[in-house]
């Protein structure tokens, strides 16, 4: 791979980490309303004995959405559960074809027909205007379910950027660096643990 599209294909996995770095930073704010609300049930409850309706619904909501929407930054972080007995002894061209195969057989695959069925599972829950029917507060429940189809396409954009970080290894033996959220984009700090 010449350097010109080899730096062209960098900045372009660069482009792609950025989206899930953006909703991974926006996405851990969720924590606040999350914590929130479980001190005002802990506090309600045992201190003035009067327990919220509400709190437990908020709660499982925003862990929900935290959790799913923050699995694309955890991948974009090389965060997921790898069994790395033999993957970590393996060349970086070995590496890289492996999880050139595996992006395209394993992990796309699944993910674009879980992103057409939740799609429509959003849909009619958004067109019913769903409520939660096992709590007494009934929340909707249609945002929740937006969070599904969101996770994939989240998902698909940072799924490519390790198929195409992936690629790389495998034709040129070196990893595309994976940029920290916190560091600016001059200093690469780490090597991708893909």
């Amino acid at each position: 791979m010449d350097r010109d599209a080899a730096s062209g294909l960098a900045r372009l996995v660069e482009r792609l980490d950025k989206v899930s770095l953006w909703s991974g930073a926006i996405v851990s704010w969720l924590i606040v309303p999350m914590v929130l609300a479980l001190v005002y049930e802990v506090v309600a409850r045992y201190f003035f004995n009067a327990p919220t309706i509400w709190a437990y619904d908020v709660t499982f909501i925003t862990y929900g959405t935290f959790f799913m929407l923050g699995s694309a930054y955890t991948l974009q972080r090389g965060g997921h559960i790898r069994t790395d007995s033999y993957y970590g002894q393996w060349s970086t061209k070995t590496q890289g074809m492996t999880d050139t195969i595996c992006y395209i057989l394993i992990f796309f695959p699944p993910l674009l027909i879980f992103l057409s069925v939740t799609w429509d599972y959003f849909v009619v829950s958004f067109m019913r205007d769903e409520r939660s029917v096992t709590s007494p507060w009934l929340p909707r429940i249609w945002p929740l379910k937006a969070v599904l189809p969101l996770t994939c396409v989240l998902l698909i954009v940072q799924g490519l950027a390790e198929l195409l970080r992936s690629i790389h290894a495998w034709r040129t033996g070196e990893w595309i660096a994976r940029k920290h959220p916190m560091v600016p984009s001059s200093s690469s700090e780490e090597t991708p643990s893909a």
